[in-house]
């Protein structure tokens, strides 16, 4: 099944959760209300026609200018029937939170910690949402558009000044104690 047949499919069965189907070099993007997305979800995996069965991936992306702020974006593939599809779910500024579909894939807990940390946003009913590449005493989240680039102005990283002293007799670092 092609992409925009897929996106064709699942705007009869969810006419008023879908937003916009754009398509962009062969990929279909469908653009959704994230009321409803473990239902979206869950039929995208278990419709035998479709059977998307393997989440390839989940990111978060961060608009400031517009009214619906963050996106989560699910690609998504079909092993049985090799055909893909892309699924965006708005997210507004003020309240930046969404369903975990960590029930539907597994692989999705990792990822869905991920777009926490990186973009503060809230998956309901994540089994362990925490961070997962920062620090837990971290403030911020430095994916976002207005985090500051060199971090917080109180914050300076001691730790790459502590290794080079551990190592400065280490000739794997290759520390030159001049420097």
């Amino acid at each position: 099944m092609e992409p925009l047949e897929i996106a064709e499919k699942l705007k009869k069965q969810f006419a008023k959760e879908i937003v916009d189907i754009s398509e962009f070099r062969g990929q279909v993007s469908v653009t959704v209300k994230r009321e409803r997305i473990l239902d979206i979800c869950h039929f995208l995996k278990v419709d035998p026609d479709l059977k998307m069965d393997y989440l390839a991936d989940l990111c978060g992306v961060d608009y400031p200018e517009r009214r619906f702020r963050f996106e989560v974006v699910y690609n998504l593939y079909s092993l049985t029937h090799r055909h893909q599809l892309r699924i965006k779910a708005l997210l507004p500024s003020d309240a930046p939170t969404i369903e975990s579909v960590i029930w539907i894939w597994k692989g999705a807990g990792w990822h869905e910690r991920e777009a926490y940390d990186m973009f503060g946003i809230i998956f309901n009913n994540h089994p362990d949402l925490r961070r997962i590449l920062m620090p837990e005493e971290w403030e911020g989240h430095p994916l976002r558009k207005d985090y500051p680039l060199k971090g917080s102005e109180t914050w300076e990283y001691q730790d790459y000044q502590d290794a080079k002293i551990l190592h400065t007799s280490d000739d794997e670092w290759n520390i030159d104690s001049s420097s």
